[in-house]
């Protein structure tokens, strides 16, 4: 029976390590040695009628025991009494390789711990079936008052979760101010300044140190925003975009005074360059929500020029945090490079050309412009 629960208690270490609680799996794997070794003990002085090479090893498990008594103060006190208990049992190891153990003493920490082992077992069940805790485990004695203290450090910027619609709004409500805010994209995190604020789209250079002459790019929320605008753009043009947006491809098509009607304001001389324009339909629905609600953003990626993308909001405000206003926060990117940008000006007499490789491979472009095309 010794053995078994030695077993139980393997069991229960292993399970502990996958639930990621490393100190509960710590102290199960050592009840469960100290378990066994009590019992192969016991098995084995019957046989051979003395003990006295396992008496080193239980005061190893004194020892031991001792540390995990200390941290097992820190989870709940269910756990610690569990320990102090196992505590007694070694001492009654110890007693026995050494042929001094009273019987009723090891009847009484048997007993003992076999009643904290039950409870915590029926506690643990009991509480995760109901999802709380009926019965308690118990506050634990020491707690550890700095990490707290880490973790309740005021962050640099206003920083709400992309899954709220208050969120979204205290976003959208910056970036119309003329704030730069850090928002998810389908691809990387991004940058962000409202078309109709100018010197917001500055601000993104500044904040960046991004050269002059990099042109930035727009995003709109979908293709039928661009038809509104009624761009001078030809059929196969039309045909090549609705075969790619939304998604991780910007076209850079020809400027023109038709983007004031898409609603890029007096932001029109800061994006893209004197002829042409980069437009992109991300397929991020909280995004695309968030440009309903702003018009047509100037949008780069979030990253001092020359750095790695931002695959997740931690990385946005820890780099870049103390220079926003905000960062929409959405966890970790779909992409972990940026979006393929194709050059379309000259679609119609020679074809697109790949301007930079991104997250949709150059060949499945030109796949689709071919399909396009001879459609």
């Amino acid at each position: 029976l010794i053995l078994i629960g030695g077993f139980v208690q393997l069991l229960a270490g292993f399970l502990a390590f996958r639930k990621y609680d490393h100190l509960g799996g710590a102290a199960f794997l050592t009840f469960s040695a100290l378990w066994s070794s009590y019992g192969a003990t016991k098995v084995l002085s019957a046989m051979a009628g003395n003990a006295e090479g396992f008496t080193a090893g239980s005061v190893a498990f004194l020892v031991l025991n001792a540390f995990l008594i200390i941290l097992a103060s820190s989870f709940n006190v269910v756990l610690l009494c569990l320990t102090l208990a196992m505590e007694l049992l070694t001492v009654c190891f110890l007693l026995f390789t050494l042929e001094n153990l009273p019987l009723p003493f090891e009847i009484v920490v048997l007993s003992i711990l076999g009643i904290i082992c039950f409870y915590g077992a029926a506690a643990s069940l009991t509480n995760c079936m109901f999802g709380k805790d009926l019965l308690v485990m118990g506050a634990p004695l020491l707690t550890v008052q700095s990490s707290k203290k880490d973790r309740e450090e005021p962050l640099p910027c206003v920083c709400p979760k992309s899954q709220l619609t208050s969120g979204l709004r205290t976003i959208a409500e910056l970036l119309n101010t003329g704030a730069v805010c850090g928002v998810p994209t389908d691809t990387v995190y991004a940058l962000a300044a409202s078309c109709r604020h100018p010197q917001a789209i500055e601000k993104v250079y500044r904040i960046k140190d991004r050269p002059q002459e990099k042109p930035i790019c727009i995003f709109i929320s979908n293709l039928e925003q661009l038809r509104a605008a009624a761009p001078p753009i030809s059929p196969l043009l039309w045909e090549f975009m609705e075969n790619v947006y939304p998604g991780g491809i910007g076209c850079i098509i020809q400027k023109g005074e038709w983007l004031k009607k898409l609603g890029v304001g007096a932001g029109y001389s800061r994006v893209g360059t004197q002829d042409s324009i980069m437009i992109r339909v991300p397929d991020l629905t909280v995004l695309v929500h968030l440009i309903d609600m702003t018009g047509p953003l100037a949008v780069t990626s979030a990253n001092p020029s020359g750095e790695v993308d931002s695959t997740h909001h931690d990385m946005v405000i820890s780099r870049l945090g103390h220079k926003l206003e905000g960062v929409l926060c959405d966890g970790e990117s779909d992409e972990v490079v940026a979006s393929t940008v194709v050059n379309c000006t000259r679609i119609d007499e020679s074809g697109i050309t790949i301007v930079r490789e991104g997250c949709i491979p150059a060949g499945k472009v030109m796949q689709i412009f071919e399909r396009v095309k001879n459609r």
